[in-house]
């Protein structure tokens, strides 16, 4: 290059404009309102789970197996005052087959709910597991 030429110069408007300002605000303001809608909805489904989870539930802290046809379990339940409803526990065998299973009913008064129920089994159940509990 002689000191009298300049270097090449790209032709205007070809490859867009560099640091468009207005472009970079308008991404900003869509990836902002993006943002809040979605935690709006995360905030939203993990209300309505606590809420669906909160008015009753349980466990089987301890069980006892009495014979090859009766599982003896420890039911607690927690749950809203007036929220009455049922738990279902399934047993297992010792080879993973389902041996017995029973909807418990729990009654409306309180907000905890301690019982010691049977199983009924068709073979020795070596598993209590608790599947549910769902309100009236």
């Amino acid at each position: 290059m002689s000191a009298g030429t300049r270097p090449p110069q790209l032709p205007e408007d070809r490859y867009g404009r560099r640091g468009d300002r207005e472009d970079d605000r308008r991404l900003k303001v869509v990836g902002a309102v993006c943002g809040v809608l979605l935690l709006g909805v995360v905030a939203w489904l993990g209300g309505t789970y606590l809420i669906r989870e909160t008015k009753i539930n349980g466990t089987v802290p301890t069980f006892q197996a009495l014979s090859d046809t009766e599982l003896q379990l420890h039911l607690a339940v927690r749950k809203s005052d007036g929220t009455a409803g049922s738990c279902t526990v399934r047993s297992q065998g010792e080879n993973g087959a389902v041996v017995g299973v029973a909807d418990f009913p729990v009654p409306a008064g309180g907000t905890e709910y301690d019982a010691v129920v049977s199983l009924r089994t068709t073979a020795r159940g070596t598993t209590a597991e608790l599947l549910g509990c769902t309100p009236e």
